[in-house]
């Protein structure tokens, strides 16, 4: 079957928009935070059951995944009862062109709950926007996924090809979630993530790392401070050291080419920090986390190599750091940069449509965050990109996400399956 009714398609998501909606505040209401992704995973299982595709559980083997490519050490470290949900449609006489995807099932902190207008988990709607955490990043882009395959359902029509749809966990920490599907082997001819990027296009993404400094002191009585080593004001004085790379590879001159137009891709952040044993005494401990980003193409041994020479730098040269000892661990995000072609037919198919159902020419992004389109692009050899919807203040306080862009994602992405899979009668 080779054409099928665009407008039919386009009428049956706008007729999906209450369902939508309903869905998305139902799974806005499963607290998913890391450790707590269960239950959330267990009602998008339930969803995918509906839509009749098959099934399945990925567990993550930390064991199994630990030597494999794109591997980061966990947060946490317990898996149990902690899984990834992929849901399988298979045609019986497959043709044209398959396809994954892909979604984060886990949100991030709060922040301070008594911020927020209502309940991060109590979700609501204020005119276009649906608020809540996870609204945006990313549960708008996985009920945008489901009701466009069922908006072709709605109309009598099925992929011609394999589709997988996948709810993953960890992304925003590791990323191992992502890569315990592709050990498993789904595998397909693209993937598309609908990541909330205000429907752009991404082109590359940042590389990120993150670790951990433990800071050794010695404590000493507030009535000379001299006498002793201050961990935290070491632990500062690490960091401003650090800065000085985000600004050098800031600099117009050291960019990668695909950041061109940024103003300051590349972010470095001092994330958590905790220390000292009593407000009269020197603290002798202290414990900080960071987070740096790097370009595509940075490798991850250099990218640590920097990051140990700061150290020894701040150990010789900042005051603050005077009798300090610093160690670093290396765990959550061990994550690489990477480009997409922005020539394959993928990435132009979906420009094509975008236009074709906002009326606007797709415009392109380089993320300078990380996502796990990594896993396609770097270790499957599967195309991946990114574009969902329209979210504002993700990873703050009353997160939120557009309703009207959220549809109109759910829309590109029906067109897309039913143009890049082909499509057949329901059931044939």
């Amino acid at each position: 079957m080779t054409g099928f009714d665009r407008a039919a398609l386009r009428k049956a998501v706008a007729e999906r928009t209450s369902a939508a909606v309903d869905d998305l505040c139902a799974l806005v209401r499963h607290d998913s935070l890391l450790g707590n992704e269960a239950s959330a995973q267990d009602w998008i299982a339930e969803q995918f059951a509906k839509m009749g595709l098959d099934v399945e559980r990925v567990t993550i083997d930390i064991e199994a995944l630990r030597d494999q490519p794109g591997f980061s050490p966990p947060v946490i470290e317990n898996y149990d009862g902690r899984e990834n949900v992929v849901g399988l449609h298979r045609p019986q006489n497959p043709t044209g062109r398959s396809l994954i995807l892909n979604g984060h099932m886990d949100v991030v902190p709060t922040g301070p709950v008594e911020q927020w207008r209502r309940g991060p988990f109590d979700p609501y709607v204020d005119g276009d926007w649906l608020y809540g955490r996870g609204a945006g990043d990313m549960k708008a882009g996985i009920i945008a996924y489901c009701h466009a395959l069922q908006a072709l359902h709605d109309i009598g029509l099925e992929p011609a090809a394999p589709v997988t749809l996948q709810s993953v966990i960890e992304e925003e920490c590791t990323g191992n979630g992502a890569l315990a599907c592709l050990h498993a082997g789904y595998r397909a001819d693209c993937a598309i993530i609908p990541e909330p990027f205000n429907q752009t296009l991404m082109t590359a993404q940042l590389g990120v790392m993150w670790f951990q400094i433990h800071v050794s002191g010695s404590p000493a009585h507030v009535l000379d401070t001299s006498a002793g080593s201050n961990a935290i004001e070491a632990a500062f004085g690490f960091f401003e050291v650090l800065k000085e790379v985000e600004d050098i590879w800031n600099h117009p001159t050291d960019r990668h080419c695909a950041y061109g137009a940024h103003v300051h891709p590349v972010n470095f952040n001092l994330g958590k920090i905790e220390g000292g044993e009593w407000a009269s005494t020197v603290p002798p401990v202290c414990t900080a986390d960071i987070r740096v980003g790097f370009y595509p193409g940075m490798e991850l041994e250099k990218v640590r190599e920097t990051i140990e020479a700061v150290k020894q730098s701040a150990l010789d040269n900042h005051p603050s750091c005077k009798g300090a000892k610093i160690e670093i661990t290396y765990r959550g995000f061990q994550a690489e940069g990477c480009e997409m072609d922005v020539n394959h037919p993928m990435m132009t198919m979906i420009g094509d449509i975008h236009q074709e159902v906002t009326g606007n020419a797709i415009k392109n992004y380089a993320s300078t965050a990380t996502t796990d389109a990594r896993f396609f692009q770097i270790y499957g050899n599967i195309p991946a990109t990114c574009y969902g919807p329209k979210a504002e203040r993700i990873h703050g306080i009353d997160e939120r996400v557009s309703i009207a862009s959220m549809m109109e994602v759910t829309e590109v992405l029906a067109l897309f399956i039913a143009d890049w899979c082909g499509v057949q009668k329901r059931g044939s």
